[in-house]
C-alpha cells in the first residue's frame, strides 16, 4: 500500500452514508467516508478514494486497482464468494418506501405491487420474500438509489426496498411514506482480495480499534442520530471469508 489506503466506491448521493462529491470523489463526506478515515488514521495510512461504477467495485479490487471496497457492502454470500470481508463497521435493517398516502404497512400489503430493489443485493433478497409482488430489479448506475426514488415518485414502481439508514429519512418527506422496516440486521464490511489476508487482518484490527476507543460510535451518532449504534454486534464481529461463511458465520 506504500502508506496509502485506496478504497473503491461510487460517487453518488445517499446521505447520510455519503453525499455526492464536488470533485469527482476526491473529497467525500458522510458516515462511510468518515469511518474509513478513522480506520486509515488508526493504521497510520493516508486515504484515497477510487471512484468506479457500482458493478466495477469488486472487480477493481480483484484487479488490484484498489485495496478494498468500502461502499455499502452488505456481507452476503454472493460477495463473500468474491472477496473476504472485515468485521462489520455497520449493521442496518431494510425498509420499504411508498408514495405518500399509500396504505401498505407490511409485506402482506405488497401483493400486486411493483417493488424496486438493486439487482443481486440483500435488498432484492428481502423483496423476493414478498408474496405476490412484481420485482423490478435496478441495475448498477451512477445513481441507482436516486433512480429508484424517482421510479417511486413517477409511478414507474409502487415501492422500493433499501437500507433503513437511507430510506427512513425519506419517510419524513411529504411525497413519501415509510411502509415498514424489516429487522434484517445486515452487517456491512470492507471487501478485500482473497489474495491479501495480511491486509484483511490489518483493516480488521483498525476497525476493532475505532470501535473500542469509541470514535466510530461518535461518528455514527453525528451522521445517524436516528439509528442506535449496534455496539454489541460490532464488538463480536470477525472477518468473513468464504471459509468462515461455510462454517456458519452470519452473512
Amino acid at each position: 500500500m506504500s502508506g496509502v489506503l485506496r478504497l473503491a466506491c461510487i460517487d453518488s448521493a445517499a446521505a447520510p452514508l455519503f453525499d455526492k462529491s464536488i470533485d469527482s470523489g476526491a473529497t467525500r463526506t458522510g458516515y462511510e467516508p468518515e469511518a474509513a478515515a478513522l480506520v486509515a488514521d488508526a493504521l497510520g495510512l493516508s486515504l484515497e478514494w477510487h471512484v468506479v461504477a457500482w458493478d466495477d467495485m469488486i472487480p477493481s479490487v480483484q484487479r488490484g486497482e484498489a485495496d478494498g471496497v468500502w461502499c455499502g457492502q452488505g456481507i452476503i454470500p454472493s460477495r463473500v464468494a468474491q472477496l473476504d470481508f472485515t468485521r462489520p463497521y455497520a449493521v442496518f435493517n431494510e425498509s420499504v418506501l411508498v408514495r405518500a398516502g399509500d396504505p401498505a404497512r407490511g409485506p402482506e400489503d405488497l401483493n400486486g405491487y411493483k417493488v424496486a430493489a438493486i439487482e443481486g443485493s440483500a435488498n432484492m433478497a428481502l423483496a423476493e420474500t414478498f408474496a405476490g409482488a412484481e420485482l423490478v430489479p435496478f441495475g448498477p448506475t451512477d445513481d441507482v438509489f436516486g433512480d429508484m426514488i424517482q421510479a417511486v415518485r413517477d409511478h414507474t414502481v409502487d415501492a422500493m426496498v433499501d437500507d433503513d439508514v437511507v430510506t427512513v429519512p425519506l419517510g419524513d418527506e411529504p411525497e413519501f411514506d415509510l411502509a415498514f422496516t424489516a429487522q434484517t440486521r445486515n452487517p456491512w464490511g470492507v471487501g478485500v482480495s482473497k489474495e491479501r489476508p495480511d491486509l484483511l487482518a490489518r483493516l480488521d484490527a483498525g476497525i476493532r480499534q475505532v470501535i473500542a476507543d469509541g470514535s466510530l460510535e461518535r461518528v455514527w451518532s453525528a451522521w445517524m442520530p436516528h439509528l442506535p449504534f449496534p455496539a454489541e454486534t460490532l464488538t463480536v464481529g470477525q472477518p468473513t471469508t468464504s471459509a468462515t461463511s461455510a462454517e456458519g458465520a452470519e452473512v
